[in-house]
């Protein structure tokens, strides 16, 4: 039997019928068509499927989408406003964060909220921060820097300092 759900999916109100026993993940990728969640290992390992619940990382397969309903889910595809690309992209693009890029949407959501919560991480917080999130490229540098990078255009910025 399926339930009717509403959720807000990066800002905008989704309606939707399904089952109560599919996957968070599944709902966006196959119901709305957001496909920046992916499915890794079905298991919770390695969190390419990590996305924002009302602020904060979720690991999509672990959740089912009748539990998302009356509330706010932001995917990658939500980071980037009016053309501009979100900070964390930039930054990601700059100190190039990423090679294959399965596993950067997940890092730049969990370094999202990171940065919401803690805007100047030390590269403990950052590690500690993105350790649910298994990268089998880049060995890890260039996240960590790309989020320091991030953390540091986002503090000029609101300083009023140019960047």
């Amino acid at each position: 039997m399926k339930q009717s759900i509403t959720v807000t999916v990066n800002g905008q109100p989704r309606g939707a019928e399904v089952e109560p026993r599919m996957l968070l993940v599944h709902l966006l990728r196959d119901v709305f068509g957001l496909t920046g969640a992916h499915v890794g290992c079905d298991t919770t390992s390695c969190g390419v499927c990590t996305v924002l619940v009302d602020g904060t990382p979720v690991k999509s397969c672990t959740m089912f989408g009748v539990q998302v309903d009356g509330r706010s889910v932001t995917t990658v595809e939500g980071l980037a406003a009016n053309g501009a690309m979100h900070p964390i992209q930039e930054a990601f693009k700059e100190e190039h964060g990423l090679q294959c890029g399965f596993c950067t949407p997940a890092m730049m959501l969990v370094a999202t909220a990171l940065l919401e919560e803690n805007p100047d991480p030390t590269e403990d917080d950052i590690r500690w921060a993105i350790s649910g999130n298994l990268c089998r490229c880049t060995g890890y540098q260039n996240i960590v820097k790309s989020v320091q990078y991030c953390a540091e255009q986002m503090r000029q910025a609101s300083a009023g300092a140019p960047s």
